[in-house]
């Protein structure tokens, strides 16, 4: 088909040629390789040491996911203190435009009360300067280049110049009010955008393969997999869950089996107040490593893996450049 023919048959060129010419909409496959393992810092994006977990269930080594906080902790408090600084500054002006409207109301109520005024020498003059710049060339070279600028809009010095007023304006990300934006009270997370503190971090214990005494010494390929704290199985794509009391990471499979569906299943009696007849009760949750007793809201699920199976989650990445036309 030729390419007067094409749908959009202004583009001059095709979709192949584009592609190798890196312009347009690029997607590519993700592989296994680029996917982040479970068990990964999502900072480091390598075996995570000491180990926590946020909120959102993502995995960070503990010096890393500090150092962040704390870098990003120092950040907003300069730009907190320089957005009160602007919000002090724009009172004034908000002041000082308010004192001048209120000054104009007094003249024009003034003016209109006392009845017709002769006009200021000033602004009776202005016509006649006006005049006689139109004679006599009286503006200083500064003033021309300046002038020259406003209408020469195609020359690189008249171009609108990106100064430090309009990048901190800029930075202040003003709406459509034009009231700025406070800036967050606390750091948010790298991965969920959530607010976050040091106390929201949970500690966990992960389990892995080659991790024991005997193939301490053999192992040469790095850390090896996560296991389940019960099972002793690989996590690969499995969703995961985590015990906050002990730290365990449990496949949620094994943990609904095991753990939740004994609790249900195996109910004691309790004899009611009042009454002879007895009310069957749950057993409570229990951990399967230290055997305290744990709540629902002790248990959070784990952000899983991903492989290069479109089951397992996002698999293919997409980039845009321009296209030159």
């Amino acid at each position: 088909m030729r390419k007067s023919k094409q749908a959009g048959g202004h583009m001059p060129l095709t979709y192949s040629e584009r592609s190798k010419l890196d312009q347009g909409t690029q997607s590519t496959r993700l592989t296994s390789d680029s996917q982040l393992k479970f068990g990964d810092c999502c900072l480091s994006l390598s075996a995570a040491v000491d180990p926590v977990v946020t909120p959102s269930g993502h995995i960070y080594s503990r010096e890393a996911i500090v150092a962040y906080l704390l870098v990003k902790s120092k950040e907003l408090k300069e730009v907190r203190a320089k957005y009160d600084a602007q919000m002090a500054i724009d009172a004034q002006q908000e002041t000082k435009q308010s004192e001048n409207q209120l000054l104009l109301q007094q003249e024009a109520f003034i003016a209109k009360d006392q009845g017709a005024s002769q006009k200021s020498l000033g602004t009776h003059a202005t016509p006649m300067e006006q005049s006689l710049k139109r004679k006599v060339d009286i503006e200083t070279k500064e003033e021309g280049n300046k002038r020259l600028k406003q209408i020469s809009f195609w020359l690189s010095e008249a171009q609108p110049e990106y100064t430090t007023q309009a990048r901190e304006e800029e930075a202040r990300n003003r709406d459509g009010m034009g009231i700025a934006r406070a800036p967050p009270k606390r750091p948010s997370s790298p991965m969920s955008g959530q607010p976050l503190r040091l106390k929201d971090l949970t500690s966990i214990t992960l389990q892995r393969e080659g991790s024991g005494p005997e193939s301490a010494s053999t192992s040469t390929s790095g850390p090896g997999k996560c296991l389940c704290a019960v099972s002793g199985k690989a996590i690969i794509t499995q969703p995961v869950v985590a015990i906050k009391k002990s730290g365990a990471v449990i496949l949620k499979e094994v943990f609904d089996k095991l753990i939740q569906a004994e609790s249900k299943a195996g109910k004691g009696m309790k004899q009611a107040s009042g009454t002879a007849t007895p009310i069957p009760t749950p057993i409570p949750m229990t951990c399967p490593i230290t055997g305290v007793k744990i709540k629902e809201k002790d248990v959070m699920t784990l952000s899983k893996a991903a492989s290069g199976f479109a089951a397992s989650g996002e698999v293919v990445a997409t980039k845009y450049t321009p296209t030159m036309t």
